[in-house]
């Protein structure tokens, strides 16, 4: 989308049209988080398979983002956006239909294929339709959806858990899915850049190195780290990842152009939301379940308390959006990492059966600040840092590397819970859990270091008038260029 379609069209219904296929593909990172207690007992499902049902999705999810990204660029925005959409409510239906643990884990992997088919191309088509002196608010709005959908996640699934049936966790996106597909048919038009050529081989090895990884982590401590099977597959993980590097060094169509690597707020940023996400996904996913194990409370109770530390970035995205579009990104991630490793050591230390929920309410209070603090700053960094006709790509890029950081999070801190605690006793689940945290306190720590060796002002506009009028469409004076995006648009 460029923006000589703007003028034309409703910003808010396109707004709407973006946001809400990525609200309901975000709704699903943390959906199941308050679910898993009634799983377990309905599937007869072990721990390793309560990883698998959040990470199978998570893992498909960063695995193709690059690919969508890429096929969204070549077939068109709106064609993959929209086909996306389908995939992602068709495999909703078949996770409420699952009679099986392995049926549910690949109806969830089918879901994280539709994600990744939407959510970079919400954020590439609404950064085109928005000036560039407002694309900070834009993205500030935009983060504070993926906020609420991480909000509501635990909430709305402890809430169908408790009430109805845990399958109604993920019938309820059919609706929501139908609505989305009927918007993005009638209020985002078709854009696409048909001289894209997509790198197969690359997508092959960065998938297969994700997924041998994920799975070696995750069956480590149930097989034994020296189990054939767990270090034949982490040892194919390594030769894949290097086997992908040095493939895209070569190939003619890599998945990123090589020049972004050596842009270093690109490349810092996506390191920081590696680390940010690691801890995020990790904790929340042990959190939700400390609070019915642990602390006694059912699934719509745990999912209401969680909220405590969920909804803050909806409150303070914007806020970010507006504070990175003037002062720049890279302290406002610093701060927000910060807090969040704060909040989590807080929780490690003071954490104990039973205890008043109104004791850890401080530490989830800022933790979720801290989100808030980093989610609208790396989004915004990452589009100035590139070419408009990049933006697909880049921000594919850094999906890619937060959910495989959610992933890798809740497999390593999934795998530190089973070695140090378990479900048969409430003190045994708490020892799990402060174990974990205090593995994921020094990661997201050291992505509030790397956060710090951000260039200053980056992400921001520094002259919002000529942001307005710049040929590109989104803020090319922040990036250093004045290349229109070539793009072939056809009305909606």
């Amino acid at each position: 989308m460029t923006r000589d379609d703007a003028p034309s069209r409703s910003v808010v219904a396109i707004f709407v049209a973006c946001s809400l296929p990525m609200f309901m593909a975000g709704l699903d990172n943390l959906v199941v988080v308050t679910s898993l207690t009634v799983i377990r007992v309905d599937l007869d499902a072990d721990a390793a398979h309560l990883q698998w049902i959040s990470t199978a999705y998570i893992v498909a999810f960063a695995g193709l983002l690059l690919v969508a990204a890429g096929l969204g660029d070549r077939w068109g925005r709106r064609r993959v956006f929209t086909a996306g959409i389908v995939l992602f409510t068709a495999a909703s239906l078949a996770c409420g239909l699952a009679d099986t643990v392995g049926q549910l884990i690949a109806a969830r992997a089918v879901q994280g294929v539709g994600a990744a088919m939407l959510t970079p191309l919400s954020l590439t088509i609404l950064a085109g339709a928005v000036p560039g002196h407002r694309r900070g608010l834009a993205i500030g709005l935009w983060s504070a959806a993926n906020g609420a959908a991480i909000s509501l996640g635990p909430l709305a699934g402890g809430a169908v858990a408790d009430g109805l049936d845990w399958r109604w966790v993920f019938w309820i996106n059919v609706p929501i899915g139908l609505l989305a597909v009927v918007l993005a048919r009638r209020w985002l038009p078709e854009s696409r850049l048909p001289e894209t050529r997509i790198d197969i081989a690359g997508m092959a090895l960065a998938c297969g190195s994700i997924v041998a990884g994920i799975w070696a982590v995750v069956n480590g401590h149930e097989r034994g780290w020296t189990d054939p099977a767990v270090l034949t597959t982490g040892v194919l993980a390594v030769l894949l990842a290097v086997a992908f590097v040095s493939w895209e060094r070569r190939t003619t169509v890599p998945l990123l152009p090589p020049r972004l690597y050596r842009i270093r707020a690109f490349t810092l940023t996506n390191v920081v939301s590696l680390c940010m996400h690691f801890g995020v996904f990790g904790s929340i996913f042990l959190l939700a379940q400390l609070l019915q194990v642990a602390y006694g409370y059912g699934p719509l109770d745990a999912g209401l308390r969680t909220m405590v530390w969920t909804i803050m970035p909806m409150l303070v995205a914007p806020l970010a959006g507006i504070f990175t579009q003037r002062i720049g990104g890279g302290r406002l991630m610093a701060a927000g990492l910060a807090l969040q490793a704060t909040g989590l050591a807080w929780i490690a230390a003071i954490a104990a059966p039973g205890q008043p929920f109104a004791e850890i309410v401080g530490p989830m209070v800022v933790a979720g600040t801290g989100m808030g603090l980093v989610f609208a700053p790396t989004a915004a960094v990452v589009l100035a840092a590139v070419r408009p006709e990049e933006h697909g790509r880049a921000s594919g890029a850094n999906t890619t590397v937060r959910e495989f950081g959610g992933a890798l999070g809740i497999a390593v801190l999934g795998t530190v819970f089973q070695a140090r605690g378990g479900y048969d006793d409430p003190q045994r689940f708490v020892d799990g859990v402060v174990a974990a945290l205090w593995v994921g306190v020094p990661v997201v720590a050291a992505g509030a270091v790397v956060a710090l060796l951000i260039p200053r002002g980056a992400g921001q506009v520094s002259d919002p008038s000529a942001a307005a009028v710049a040929p590109g469409g989104a803020a090319d004076s922040a990036i250093g260029t004045d290349d229109a995006l070539p793009t072939q648009v056809r009305p909606g």
